[in-house]
Parts: structure tokens; C-alpha cells; sequence
């Protein structure tokens, strides 16, 4: 009884702990910006195939490089996630501000173009849209040097956008039609591909009967220096002040000179990029497909509310609270108690399954909220009022 207690308790918090570093950048762009990413789930998805990517790579290096492609798929896939988010929010969110139904409807067709995306991509989509960027980007970049861009902007991008779109189709059916580029299979399909973790993280620790594996403790130690890191920065750095002046009042910080646009296209790019580390984190507890996010979203979006809106220590608390609850359901500790009464066993037995254990935490969380609709940390004075 003891061990399935510690065995269900460790369990519970390395779950939360997948939860809490999934949840992170979310409690970043949600909490503190209050934009409803739908998109977020996919940007883990990225960091996932970007770390299939690098392990890729360092096995056709072979030898013991391939023990530490870990190590370099974690900034990696924070900044290819930083990247795609900074697109995402100088492309639609910048516009969308103090709109939450549009942006809500914004990011979720943006998740549903990145899931085809990856079921799909192969090099002619590829070089296409490599090409476009840098033809629309590029143009707009030198265009805002003139000092009349603001005018004139409606007209740059009505008369670039078709251009740049038309480029980049016609170079890819050229280079399809005369590489044979077309034919080639997309790189990664609709079909789900396998992260190996390194040797070193197989495994486990025993303690007693059970045993704590290495991937599990190497997440949760990813997720208290991600945690620390973001801390660290959001307090004791020039731009974490300047965050946190545009979160509590956006008019005030705009008046004593603080760049908000830049402000927001950095926290935005920050919690992006943290998607990627949790996808990469997700990626070695099993398979990655296009519907990798789709897993995750609702759970990390519960993680936040139930915390409290924009709060870090809320969202940590609500994460382990929410995974170990949910592992405790799970597992059904007192199986052992109940065996000998049949109608109690077969209802525990029932509710165990990982399906109706969500509708039980789901559950639990709406009637919490009932009693605390603001969360557990509840934001206070001039942040309510924002």
C-alpha cells in the first residue's frame, strides 16, 4: 500500500511536471498578455519534430555524439519556436490586440495549418515558402525606412503580397517539374515518428519495489531550471522589468518611452520558445505526431486558470496539484481495500481508466472554480483593473 502510495505520488509529480513546462510559455503569453494561443499545442508539436530533426543528424554521426544531441535539441527547438511565435505575432496577433474572440479564431486556424503543414511538407513547399519570406519580410523591411511607410503600408502589402505568393509558386513548380522535387515523399507524413532518448536516460532508480526513470527526473529538473530561468529573467533583467511594466499598465509604460510593440513581440517569442523545450521534454516520453499539441492544450490551458491568471507560482501549484490528482485516479490506490466488495471494485476500476479519470479532474476543476474563480494566487490591485 505504501509503495503504490510513493510509486502514484511520483508518478503525480513527474506528470506535473510535464504539465508545468508545457504550461509555461502559456502562462507567459496568456497570463501576462492575455492572448488565448490556440496555436500553442502546435508549437510544442514543432519543438517535437525539431528534436526528431537533431536526433536525425547526430545518428548519422554516430559514435557517442548521438548521447549528447539532447543537449543541443533544447536550444534549438527554443528558438525555432521563438521564431515561428515571433511570425505569428508580428503576422497576426500585432492586429488582433483586445480582440479575444478573433484571436482565439486566429491562432486555432493557425494550429490546423501547422498540423497539414507537417503532415505534408517536402522540399518544394519548403524552398516555397523559405522564398516568400524572404521576398514579403524582406520588402517590408527596407519599405519601413521611408518615412511615409505608415501611410502607405495598406498599399505595400496589397501590391507585395500577391507578388511575393506568386514568385514563390512559380519557383516551386519549376523546381518541381524539373527536379523531380514534386514526387518526393514529405518529410515527415501523417504518421507518428519515434524520439530514441540517449542512453544515458534509460532507465531508472530503484527504490524499493519501483523505479524512478531517468527521463522522468531529467524532465522534472528541465522544468524547475526553466522555471528559475524565467524567474530570474521576468525579475532581475532590463526587459523582464519592462514586461512587467506594459503587463500593469500599458498607457503609463508607453508614455515613459518602454518600445510595447517590442515588448510584446519578445514575450510572445519568450513564451513560444518555451513551447518548443516542453515539446522537446513530450518528445521522450513517446511518440510525436501532428496532433502532438492537441494532447496537451487543454490541460496546460486548466493549469493556467486554475493557478491564476498571470501567475508563475499559481501555474506550478495547479500543475502538480492537477498531475498528481489525475495519477492518483489513475493508478486507484485503493484497489487492495476494495477488492473483496465487488461493487465497490468494479466502480474504482471504472473510474481509473484515463478517460473518465479526465472527466473527473474536469470535474474537480469546475467545481473549484466555483468556490475560487480567479484561481488559486488571484491577481490583485492594478493588474485586476488592466
Amino acid at each position: 500500500m505504501l509503495v503504490g502510495f510513493a510509486e502514484g505520488l511520483f508518478n503525480g509529480i513527474s506528470s506535473g511536471a510535464v504539465l508545468l513546462i508545457a504550461a509555461l510559455g502559456l502562462a507567459i503569453v496568456f497570463g501576462l498578455m492575455g492572448v488565448i494561443n490556440m496555436a500553442h499545442g502546435e508549437l510544442m508539436m514543432l519543438g517535437a519534430y525539431t528534436t526528431f530533426i537533431v536526433q536525425n543528424g547526430f545518428k548519422m554521426l554516430g559514435g557517442p555524439w548521438f548521447e549528447a544531441y539532447i543537449l543541443f535539441a533544447l536550444p534549438l527547438a527554443f528558438l525555432v519556436t521563438a521564431i515561428a511565435g515571433l511570425i505569428l505575432e508580428r503576422g497576426v496577433i500585432r492586429y488582433l490586440y483586445g480582440r479575444p474572440l478573433e484571436t482565439l479564431l486566429a491562432t486555432w486556424g493557425v494550429s490546423l495549418i501547422l498540423q497539414q503543414f507537417v503532415r505534408s511538407v517536402n522540399w518544394v513547399l519548403a524552398i516555397a515558402i523559405a522564398l516568400f519570406c524572404i521576398l514579403f519580410f524582406g520588402a517590408l523591411w527596407v519599405l519601413s525606412r521611408r518615412a511615409d511607410f505608415e501611410r502607405i503600408r495598406g498599399w505595400v502589402v496589397a501590391l507585395i503580397l500577391p507578388l511575393s505568393l506568386g514568385i514563390s509558386w512559380a519557383t516551386g513548380a519549376f523546381l518541381g517539374q524539373t527536379y523531380q522535387l514534386a514526387v518526393t515523399k514529405p518529410w515527415f507524413g501523417a504518421q507518428n515518428v519515434d524520439v530514441t532518448a540517449p542512453r544515458w536516460l534509460r532507465g531508472g532508480v530503484p527504490i524499493g519495489n519501483f523505479q524512478m526513470p531517468y527521463t522522468r527526473l531529467f524532465i522534472i529538473a528541465l522544468t524547475i531550471l526553466c522555471v528559475v530561468g524565467i524567474y530570474v529573467f521576468l525579475q532581475r533583467s532590463p526587459w523582464g522589468l519592462r514586461i512587467r511594466a506594459v503587463t500593469q499598465n500599458r498607457s503609463m509604460s508607453a508614455c515613459l518611452g518602454i518600445p510595447t510593440q517590442k515588448v510584446d513581440a519578445l514575450t510572445f517569442a519568450l513564451g513560444s520558445g518555451l513551447a518548443g523545450v516542453a515539446g522537446c521534454a513530450v518528445s521522450l516520453l513517446g511518440s510525436v505526431g501532428p496532433n502532438t499539441g492537441q494532447n496537451y492544450i487543454v490541460d496546460t490551458f486548466m493549469v493556467v486558470v486554475v493557478g491564476g491568471v498571470g501567475k508563475l507560482v499559481g501555474s506550478i501549484v495547479a500543475a502538480m496539484a492537477i498531475g498528481t490528482v489525475n495519477n492518483f485516479i489513475t493508478s486507484n490506490p485503493l484497489g487492495p481495500l476494495v477488492a473483496s466488495f465487488e461493487p465497490l471494485a468494479k466502480m474504482f476500476d471504472f473510474f481509473s481508466k484515463t478517460s473518465m479519470a479526465k472527466v473527473i479532474v474536469f470535474a474537480l476543476i469546475i467545481v473549484f472554480l466555483q468556490i475560487r474563480p480567479a484561481g488559486i494566487f488571484p491577481q490583485k490591485g492594478r493588474t485586476v483593473d488592466a
